[in-house]
């Protein structure tokens, strides 16, 4: 088949801060083409470069495209999706938090299936350089018998009575915040590494007055086979990176040959069991695009499965668990108490 015969034609939905990352990914992508930007606001949407428009209808009357990019917040996915199935797209990406809550979310996935196309949330931190590289770890034994990952997210944005308004300021207006918006990603990269969880423990707790969510806080998942995964969070306290956004944070994965740490700049180091040396894995660098390029790694995923190389991760059907597992943790948190899941 031609290249130009290959390609596959893209537009997306939303316009705003985080969307600049797919426009980015996808103007990088060899076959993929991007033809129509749709946004509310119209100056956003031309300013993109693209065939601009501000209703889904009107731009599915005039273009065509292989996938719908749906970047806007939860409320308005649903709708979305129906449009882009009723006007016959071949896939869709959605961005998380996915949908508006689970009843949302599971009709979403009924309608997918009914129409046979693959829906592929954009939850992106498990294409993280980092992660991947710790999962091939996990996979080939080189750690032994995993104990334990750790993440400590640090963000360093959240103080003050202006967090969060020069970025995404309706994170101050989400009655679910931390978990709901941040803690979510890893939530999807624990399952990613550690597979299934069997319960939770979560202690949330809200720092800023002026929010209404919850912006620090902790929760354990535990496995059958004895592994925790812990997750500590709070967005008023840094870590050390030029950067707090390359990673958010610091992480420790530990088995019983060895540990593999990642610092605030995306280096990935690995001590053996009883070693005082380090080996470096992965080395910091400039990435292009957002935390390690990982938007850029989704999207060329999914490109890459539409073109029939390899199968999807993150389709919307296997990622009602993430959501089932959201509701456990918040759950645990107004119980004070471990949630079987």
């Amino acid at each position: 088949m031609a290249k130009e015969e290959q390609n596959l034609t893209v537009a997306c939905v939303g316009a705003g801060y985080f969307a600049r990352f797919h426009y980015d990914a996808w103007n990088r992508i060899e076959q993929a083409r991007i033809v129509a930007s749709v946004d509310k606001n119209l100056e956003n949407a031309r300013a993109t470069g693209l065939n601009a428009y501000t209703d889904l209808d009107e731009m599915f009357e005039k273009e065509t495209p292989d996938i719908l990019d749906i970047i806007i917040p939860p409320a308005g996915h649903l709708d979305c999706i129906r449009t882009a199935l009723f006007n016959g797209v071949k896939a869709i990406i959605c961005q998380k938090p996915f949908c508006k809550d689970i009843e949302e979310a599971l009709e979403a996935v009924a309608l997918a299936k009914a129409a046979d196309v693959p829906i592929i949330v954009h939850e992106n931190f498990r294409f993280q350089p980092w992660y991947r590289i710790m999962n091939e770890a996990i996979k080939t034994n080189v750690l032994g018998d995993v104990h334990q990952i750790t993440f400590r997210l640090r963000t360093g944005d959240g103080q003050g009575p202006d967090a969060y308004l020069d970025r995404q300021p309706y994170f101050q207006e989400m009655p679910k915040f931390l978990i709901h918006e941040t803690g979510v990603h890893w939530i999807d990269t624990f399952r990613y590494l550690l597979g299934e969880p069997v319960g939770v423990y979560a202690d949330l707790r809200k720092m800023n007055p002026v929010i209404s969510g919850e912006d620090a806080g902790y929760f354990i998942m535990d496995f059958a086979d004895g592994k925790r995964a812990l997750f500590d969070a709070n967005r008023h306290l840094d870590h050390s990176a030029e950067n707090c956004r390359t990673t958010l944070g610091e992480c420790l994965l530990e088995g019983t040959k060895g540990v593999i740490s990642l610092s605030g700049n995306g280096e990935l180091k690995m001590r053996s069991f009883a070693s005082l040396e380090q080996e470096t894995l992965l080395k910091p660098e400039a990435w292009q695009g957002f935390a390690g390029d990982c938007v850029h790694a989704l999207q060329s995923h999914v490109v890459s499965a539409m073109l029939g190389n390899g199968v999807f991760e993150n389709e919307a059907k296997d990622y009602i668990r993430n959501i089932e597992l959201e509701a456990a943790i918040y759950e645990s948190a107004q119980r004070k108490s471990r949630v079987s899941v």
